[in-house]
């Protein structure tokens, strides 16, 4: 039989490498064309992967954590005698035959017995690496295997959370259009099955907390128990302790993903951008009076975000040296025409900014309409990396963590940022009186290379303004 080698393809917008985070076919299974057969993360989102071929699984490349490159073996088919397609489509691809594979997959897994079974890291583990926390739940109703009908697609966000809490998809009521399960109903599920849940891990009772947090088949060899003896003594030993300070070893966690995305950019950032950081405080008062006469496309008043959206593109329009980038190579600061608006979102895979394409062509409605899809395709891993790679400037909104300010990280390859705090009734001076008023901060943190502080000062100013006067502010724009 000959095989066919498919490699990890290249997954747009200069992403070089993934996390191989699930397969989706075992050795031997039969697959077709544009049949996902691994889910990976980049440094953007979580996918899965269509085969462009038909035929047998060979040969899986790489093991579930591991990185891979872009060019490099994924997995081998033997051809099925059937062409393939041509094409590698990041994404869902075509929904025929696959969950056939998948159900065979996970009953397979659920035929293996529970015992401690020799660990799957690869062989160039120096020591039996102990038994591993089983990737899918051991036990699911019979029920599932006999379920045919089509079940709606799952968002990877959905699909990991209910694995990280061992929760078979097909087995909860999905409330979402079409029967699709959202993140409350994996919780919710969760929620009724955590007794079971905390006794289901049987395979490894003789293993401590740090091996069991790690990821299956992924943890460091130095973090894993080095033997598989029940004894207390063998994982009562040095490499459970931190050789700094002594303290016992919690948890290992892989920088990878977003996470690792995060670091890599801020730290960069850190490195190359001699930043500065100015702020105000901000009477949000009359703001806050007007918003309610303020609806957006759906009847809802506008979000305060895209309020200050607007402001802050109208206050890069007037101060234009905020909206650039930097060209150290060619010694060069590269001035934007447009802006495309990152708006800061805290997500379950860490801190992403996707941004609002063309912002300065949009008005306070579209702006707000535009936060509101990104916000939330962000949060359930929709979002596309070209949204999260695209931004020219950012809009940070620490009000939501509780907090005033920050002195926040340039979001590199951009220039500035704009922060907003939390809205607090204070004692502010009105007209000579002291009178409660709602006030937040504003904080700015520029990059010194494209301007000095007059600059950055000015655009402060004249988005403070606009907060405090808002009809005055409106009727320029």
């Amino acid at each position: 039989m000959s095989a066919q080698v498919f490699t990890l393809p290249d997954l747009g917008e200069g992403l070089t490498e993934a996390e191989l985070v699930r397969w989706l076919v075992a050795d031997g299974d039969t697959v077709g064309v544009d049949q996902p057969v691994a889910e990976v993360e980049t440094a953007k989102a979580v996918v899965e992967v269509p085969s462009p071929y038909a035929g047998t699984v060979l040969t899986r490349h790489g093991v579930e954590g591991e990185t891979l490159r872009v060019g490099e073996p994924l997995v081998s088919v033997g051809d099925a005698g059937d062409a393939g397609s041509g094409n590698v489509l990041i994404g869902y691809g075509t929904s025929g035959g696959h969950e056939g594979a998948r159900r065979r997959r996970r009953a397979a897994k659920r035929a293996d017995p529970p015992a401690p079974a020799p660990s799957p890291v690869p062989a160039d583990s120096p020591a039996p690496a102990g038994p591993a926390a089983p990737a899918v739940p051991a036990a699911t109703s019979a029920a599932d295997r006999a379920r045919g009908e089509r079940r709606p697609v799952q968002s990877p966000v959905v699909r990991r959370l209910a694995r990280d809490h061992g929760i078979d998809l097909a087995t909860v009521e999905g409330t979402g259009p079409g029967g699709m399960v959202l993140r409350h109903d994996v919780a919710l599920a969760a929620a009724r099955s955590a007794p079971p849940a905390a006794a289901e891990p049987a395979a490894a009772p003789h293993v401590t907390a740090p091996p069991a947090v790690a990821p299956p088949a992924v943890a460091p060899p130095a973090v894993a128990p080095s033997a598989a003896a029940p004894s207390a003594a063998t994982t009562a030993v040095a490499p459970e302790h931190d050789p700094r300070t002594g303290l016992a070893v919690r948890a290992i966690v892989p920088l990878r993903g977003v996470r690792r995305a995060v670091a890599e950019t801020l730290t960069r950032s850190r490195a190359e951008i001699p930043e500065a950081t100015t702020w105000v405080d901000v009477d949000a008062t009359d703001l806050l009076a007007l918003r309610p006469q303020l609806t957006g496309t759906d009847g809802r008043p506008v979000g305060l975000l895209a309020i200050l959206a607007r402001f802050v593109v109208a206050g890069l329009a007037r101060f234009p040296e905020l909206n650039a980038r930097v060209d150290p190579q060619a010694g060069e600061i590269v001035h934007l025409d447009g802006v495309h608006l990152g708006i800061a979102a805290q997500t379950d895979r860490g801190l992403v900014v996707p941004s609002v394409a063309d912002a300065h062509r949009l008005g306070m409605r579209g702006l707000d309409t535009e936060i509101r899809r990104l916000t939330a395709a962000a949060r359930d891993g929709s979002v596309t990396a070209t949204e999260l790679t695209r931004g020219s400037f950012t809009l940070n909104n620490y009000g939501v963590l509780g907090v005033d300010g920050s002195a926040a990280i340039i979001n590199h390859p951009e220039v500035a940022m704009l922060g907003v705090g939390r809205v607090l009734p204070r004692p502010w001076v009105v007209d000579g009186a002291v009178v409660p008023r709602s006030i937040t901060q504003l904080s700015l943190v520029f990059d010194h290379r494209v301007c000095d502080g007059g600059t950055a000062g000015g655009f402060l100013r004249f988005v403070a303004d606009a907060v405090e006067s808002p009809l005055s502010a409106l009727a320029d724009l």
